[in-house]
């Protein structure tokens, strides 16, 4: 608990040239993958130098991996991932809308908490990638007074190459810290009944808006090598149990939810049935009306409105698809902050009240 006449008793009896300290707080800090600055060609080369440059993303051998990485990828996909932000940018903002939602999630989040626990918390976000860095938002917090950091990684499922690199980078950001603060970590909040209601209400309104019920819901996830499940990562189980307790709250069949898995890079075998070719081959099994959602992302993104909204789109229809409807992620929505903000209560108990 925070004891703000201790924190008083404190500063009456520092030496007249000791530095001053801060009122002790909580800090809260929220991590998503990231975002380039721009999509211009050095923004984008940077932000994915970055990106495919972390051993939890990529695990081939750096002798093996880097030469390949700088002198060929990152001198043309710089252009393509370039061209593929550009047309879901936020230029009225000048941002990505992935960094538009994160900051609409960490301003409901906030008042949410400041509503729970006054202002004892600070609530702010980082990116795993990118700006703002987590390193300069640990730094922040801390000169801010905050004893104790909360982190919470935004992604629904556990996975080593989203959940594990974003805690490696928070506790690698510690190091540089004179005073390093007492930290906690939000557990993956896939199983979640506030975050399956909030999955379930967003299908819902979907369904209840087309003109006509499709024939089955697409859940395509973030997609990673095979080899990861045969090494003990979780993520395609925790996926496969989203959309099993999604299936039961909205009372379906099985016939009428399918598990995918999108964003297939490398040569290696990924998990499968891979989301743009399971909608060609639904299509062409005869199911004209389809609705894709996307669990594993808490905001949508460059995976989903363009990726989904765009090529996997295109798929289905070049395979005799009619009707394809994209559902949001969750976003900034009410239940969804209702259900992230219950995984932080929970995770602050003991720490505040």
């Amino acid at each position: 608990m925070l004891d703000a006449k201790n924190m008083t008793d404190v500063a009456n009896h520092l030496p007249p040239d000791h530095p001053p300290v801060p009122q002790e707080k909580i800090g809260i800090l929220l991590a998503n993958l990231g975002t380039p600055d721009g999509y211009d060609y050095w923004s984008m080369r940077r932000y994915l130098n970055e990106f495919l440059s972390d051993r939890r993303v990529i695990d081939y051998s750096p002798w093996k991996w880097q030469p390949l990485l700088q002198l060929i990828i990152l001198t043309k996909r710089p252009f393509t991932s370039g061209a593929a932000y550009k047309s879901i940018w936020n230029e009225e903002a000048g941002e990505s809308p992935l960094m538009t939602i994160t900051k609409d999630q960490t301003a409901k989040i906030k008042t949410a908490m400041e509503e729970r626990y006054g202002d004892n918390v600070i609530v702010d976000f980082c990116m795993r990638y990118g700006n703002p860095s987590t390193k300069s938002k640990v730094r922040a917090l801390v000169e801010q007074g905050c004893r104790k950091i909360l982190f919470f990684p935004l992604y629904p499922q556990y996975a080593g190459a989203t959940t594990a690199t974003a805690n490696d980078q928070f506790f690698r950001a510690l190091i540089d810290e004179k005073w390093v603060p007492e930290v906690r970590t939000v557990p993956p909040y896939f199983a979640r009944p506030t975050y399956i209601d909030a999955l379930a209400q967003s299908v819902e309104r979907a369904y209840a808006a087309a003109d006509s019920k499709p024939d089955i819901l697409v859940c395509s996830y973030h997609g990673v090598p095979k080899r990861y499940l045969l090494e003990g990562d979780p993520y395609h189980c925790q996926c496969q149990k989203t959309t099993r307790l999604l299936k039961e709250r909205l009372g379906w069949d099985d016939s009428e939810i399918v598990t995918t898995f999108q964003s297939r890079f490398g040569p290696e075998e990924w998990l499968k049935p891979y989301t743009v070719e399971e909608v060609a081959r639904l299509a062409e099994a005869g199911k004209k009306h389809i609705a894709v959602c996307a669990p594993a992302f808490s905001a949508d993104c460059i995976e989903t409105l363009e990726e989904i909204n765009e090529e996997i789109k295109e798929s289905f229809e070049e395979a005799g698809g009619e009707h394809f409807t994209y559902i949001p992620c969750l976003n900034d929505d009410d239940a969804h902050i209702k259900a992230l903000s219950e995984a932080i209560e929970e995770s602050l108990a003991g720490w505040a009240s």
